[in-house]
């Protein structure tokens, strides 16, 4: 997610652009034929975080289709919104994102202060004083705790209306601050807005235990209804791995079903290698808002098998939804030494002459079908194959 001054998370945010697109990007994106862009997808942006009169006119004419991410109460609807009304170029996503999650209540919920007090200061009596003084300062701003149960009933009422939705965005987040300021309403980039300075944070951070529960009851949802992810995780690279290979234990052959797609994907190449090899329904997705910040999303793509990688803006102005996805698209190509179609080819052979736009709309069609492959070690496999033979070979000599 980037929200630029989106609640204060001024950790992970960067300028507002106010002309929108950045002259070089734009030029670059200009020159692609239509009917190439109408093969591209940004499979992770935040459109209603931005004013919906300029988003709705933007969407009916761009060529590119998206995936709209909702992260809150308050945007959920605005994607479904902009989804009805665009419907061949929106993939609505309904979720809730990791930076909220403390909004939410797990347990039933006796007051607003018992609830934030046993997330942030749950044993008061030990506390410096200076967090004592932090949180009573910052209980102001909390809004009322919201019920998991009323939370996943909304989930599951936009997934349903919507047979394509994805869940998204969820995740995990180790570097986020609670900000002292109150929840905003849409459009987030403009209301959130407070000039130059970024807003004061708090030294609060919702624990990992909690942002857990809240994401595993909505990929339990996911997985009932078949429904793939848009994942955030920062900073929780080992808690990534281990929440796969849970979810991977717990659902089974049923989590298979569905994809996972690591947005803005953050995880170091070797973490990124080990989760690939395991988990067979595993993506990443790479966007020049946040992964072009470090050279390392080049080793990332590098090490990325050829069929598990998708390009995304992860940006709120829909402006920049097609510039930055054909960007990384860019990258990602001279990365994998793809060719770029500068013409669209429906017949072009899959063995030699697929451009990089082919090979990630591709991907994207096995991301979106789901039903993967379990993973099986070498070993396993070659043992397998033993078996077979032997058992041919004794219905043979039974013959």
């Amino acid at each position: 997610m980037n929200i630029p001054g989106a609640d204060g998370r001024s950790q992970t945010t960067h300028p507002i652009v106010a002309s929108a697109v950045p002259d070089d990007l734009q030029a670059a994106v200009d020159k692609v034929p239509r009917e190439v862009l109408a093969h591209v997808l940004d499979v992770h942006c935040h459109p209603t975080d931005s004013d919906m009169k300029m988003t709705h006119s933007v969407v009916e004419d761009m060529t590119i289709r998206i995936c709209a991410m909702a992260t809150r109460r308050s945007d959920q609807r605005l994607v479904a919104d902009l989804a009805r009304r665009h419907p061949d170029k929106v993939i609505p996503c309904f979720g809730y994102h990791p930076w909220f999650a403390h909004w939410i209540s797990v347990e039933p919920i006796s007051s607003k202060e018992a609830h934030y007090r046993s997330l942030f200061l749950p044993d008061a009596s030990t506390a410096k004083k200076d967090l004592a003084v932090a949180f009573d300062r910052l209980l102001s701003f909390l809004p009322d705790p919201i019920p998991l149960a009323e939370i996943l009933a909304e989930v599951r009422e936009g997934l349903t209306a919507f047979p394509k939705a994805m869940l998204g965005e969820v995740g995990i987040d180790r570097a986020c601050r609670v900000p002292f300021s109150r929840p905003v309403d849409p459009p987030y980039s403009e209301n959130a807005s407070t000039g130059d300075a970024p807003r004061e944070l708090s030294p609060f951070m919702i624990p990992l235990e909690h942002q857990l529960k809240v994401l595993e009851a909505q990929l339990g949802l996911a997985v009932e209804l078949k429904r793939n992810v848009s994942l955030h995780s920062v900073k929780c690279q080992q808690a990534t791995r281990e929440l796969l290979d849970r979810m991977l234990a717990r659902h089974g052959g049923e989590w298979l079903k569905i994809s996972v797609d690591l947005h803005s994907c953050g995880l170091s190449a070797q973490t990124w290698t080990e989760i690939s090899k395991h988990h067979a329904n595993a993506f990443l997705s790479l966007s020049t808002a946040i992964n072009a910040r470090s050279p390392a999303h080049r080793d990332l793509i590098a090490v990325c098998p050829a069929d598990r990688i998708l390009v995304e803006s992860d940006f709120h102005d829909i402006r920049c939804s097609a510039p930055y996805t054909w960007n990384m698209l860019r990258t990602v190509a001279a990365v994998k030494g793809w060719p770029v179609e500068d013409r669209w080819d429906a017949n072009a052979d899959p063995s030699s002459e697929w451009g990089a736009v082919r090979r990630l709309e591709e991907n994207w069609k096995t991301f979106e079908r789901g039903n993967h492959k379990p993973y099986v070690k070498r070993r396993e496999r070659r043992d397998r194959a033993i078996e077979e033979w032997e058992a041919n070979e004794s219905e043979s000599e039974e013959d």
